[in-house]
């Protein structure tokens, strides 16, 4: 049973996360538009906003792409440059958990702002709440698992988490097999951040995916005013004006 449910959560329920974020994510981009979009609050406390959205944002940016960064990237190719494993680990701990820090800081507060101010809980959805206390959640597991890492500096099972994420994108169907023996906090850290994926079409976080990258190369513009023509200006000011003693036509 155990071998079962290690499968289909690490095997087979990537998958279905996976084909679900991205279906829904143009399902949704198609079929309701004016959806697409975080919504805002901005005028309601916004220096704990600003404070938290900052912190938020930077730290899981760094997360988000040491992650990617670090799962994906092909063993070998550490090896070639000559990164060991345990300086990988090592060095994912620290920077990891100093992002996770100011992100769980970030989410504390974005998550204080909008349940405990009635105001912002009023114009907030479930779906609202919910994505930023399983953030929360997910956040807090990350840096739970750092305990864990400093027991085994080795990089042994960063090494086994690679050659999953690799496995299942290479569709490795032996993939689950790689985080079999994990502890229980990795693997739940795992099928959260799955879980996240998986819910990811039908929550306000679809904004991360159209980032105005445009901005960043588009010409500059500058608005004008149009001023009023001279010989209007000149037929005003020749006007008759009217006044009491005026004779009625």
């Amino acid at each position: 049973m155990a071998s079962f449910l290690n499968t289909f959560f690490f095997g087979i329920y990537p998958y279905i996360c996976l084909a679900i974020m991205i279906l829904g994510s143009i399902f949704r981009y198609e079929r309701e538009p004016y959806t697409w979009r975080s919504g805002s609050s901005q005028l309601l406390r916004r220096r704990q906003l600003v404070v938290g959205s900052v912190l938020f944002h930077a730290g899981v940016l760094i997360v988000f792409f040491g992650h990617l960064i670090g799962l994906l990237t092909p063993i070998a190719l550490f090896d070639l440059v000559g990164i060991s494993h345990s300086f990988k680990q090592l060095m994912a701990i620290v920077i990891g958990g100093i992002a996770g820090i100011l992100a769980l800081i970030g989410a504390t507060m974005l998550a204080h702002r909008r349940l405990f101010d009635a105001r912002i809980r009023a114009t907030s959805s479930f779906g609202d709440n919910a994505i930023i206390l399983l953030l929360w959640l997910q956040l807090a597991l990350g840096l739970a698992t750092i305990p864990i890492s400093l027991g085994h500096l080795d990089g042994e099972e960063m090494v086994r988490f690679m050659a999953w994420a690799q496995g299942i994108f290479t569709f490795n169907f032996t993939a689950a097999d790689y985080v079999a023996g994990a502890h229980p906090i990795f693997k739940l850290h795992l099928f959260l951040g799955l879980t996240i994926f998986l819910i990811f079409p039908f929550t306000r976080l679809v904004h991360m995916l159209s980032v105005p990258m445009r901005y960043l190369w588009r010409p500059g513009y500058q608005v004008v005013r149009a001023r009023s023509s001279a010989p209007q200006v000149q037929a005003t000011e020749q006007a008759p004006a009217r006044g009491l003693g005026s004779p009625a036509e």
